[in-house]
């Protein structure tokens, strides 16, 4: 919690410093919130239609993937020592709450061992990039001189606000649910395993609205996370923007408490529980594909 408290005046620090990057005029003073969610290209790379570039978000996944390797290898596989430690302790937490809170609970007992390792890594994953874009990092688009040296200013961006990066994740729940429905039960019997039992007269209401439904779990698992943490860094930023866009210091005295307040909620709840929603409805779509009458 320390630690916490010490990150948190370099949070309020960082965020006005993309502002005062970008120039001392009032255009820029109020374009700098929404300009945190503009992707620029940093190595560009087009192939037809698909922009495939380089840019923040992009950055942010790869140092997410980075980081969550070295998650799971320090806390879960590296031992020192006969005696155990609190950090072997903590590895124990994060693989339990992964096997028996999300596998188990919506896999079958015969997925478990199939599936457990995709659940517990998009866990670990997303939780992992959804910390991240609460750390101020050198990550940014815009730019500061320092020593005569152009240096990215330090910002807060979460990867996972970015429409694109949940649905991406979203639509790996997606296939997989179906191509392991498919797989488990076979094309027909998977299929047909969507139609409930009603008269067939009403068939061509409710057929549409059952492949309606399928597709509403890729939407609304993709949006519920992005929403989420879109919200609570646009909360942060605005409290802190409405320093730098009204030009008035005294308002730091309501504003940095309350993007305090936000900034601390966000860290230790929002996080964890956006993550733990995200990896157990997997589980449970995963799941209920694999045996569809239950």
């Amino acid at each position: 919690m320390k630690r916490l408290a010490l990150l948190v005046p370099t949070l309020l620090l960082a965020s006005p410093s993309l502002a005062l990057a970008a120039g001392d005029t009032s255009e820029n003073k109020g374009a700098f919130i929404s300009d945190e969610w503009e992707l620029h290209d940093w190595i560009p790379i087009h192939i037809g239609p698909l922009n495939l570039s380089i840019n923040k978000a992009v950055a942010y996944l790869l140092l997410g993937a980075l980081v969550s390797c070295v998650i799971g290898i320090v806390f879960m596989r590296v031992k020192v020592g006969k005696d155990p430690t609190r950090r072997q302790a903590l590895g124990e937490q994060i693989y339990e709450i992964a096997q028996v809170q999300v596998a188990e609970q919506g896999l079958p007992t015969k997925a478990v061992g199939r599936w457990f390792p995709y659940v517990a890594s998009l866990m670990i994953f997303i939780w992992t990039v959804n910390m991240l874009g609460f750390i101020p990092l050198p990550l940014s688009d815009q730019k500061t001189t320092i020593a005569g040296v152009q240096v990215p200013t330090l910002a807060i961006f979460a990867a996972t606000s970015t429409l694109s990066v949940t649905l991406a994740l979203a639509l790996l729940t997606f296939v997989f649910t179906h191509v392991e429905g498919i797989r488990a039960n076979g094309a027909w019997k998977y299929f047909k395993s969507w139609i409930p039992d009603v008269p067939k007269g009403l068939y061509p209401l409710i057929v549409p609205l059952e492949i309606l439904g399928q597709f509403m779990r890729l939407i609304s698992l993709s949006v519920r996370l992005y929403a989420n943490m879109l919200a609570g860094h646009m909360l942060i930023l605005t409290f802190v923007g409405l320093i730098i866009v009204l030009g008035n210091v005294f308002l730091a005295i309501i504003a940095v408490p309350a993007a305090t307040l936000f900034y601390l909620f966000e860290v230790i709840i929002v996080v964890s529980i956006q993550a733990y929603i995200f990896a157990a409805l997997s589980a449970i779509y995963i799941g209920s594909a694999i045996e569809p009458e239950h």
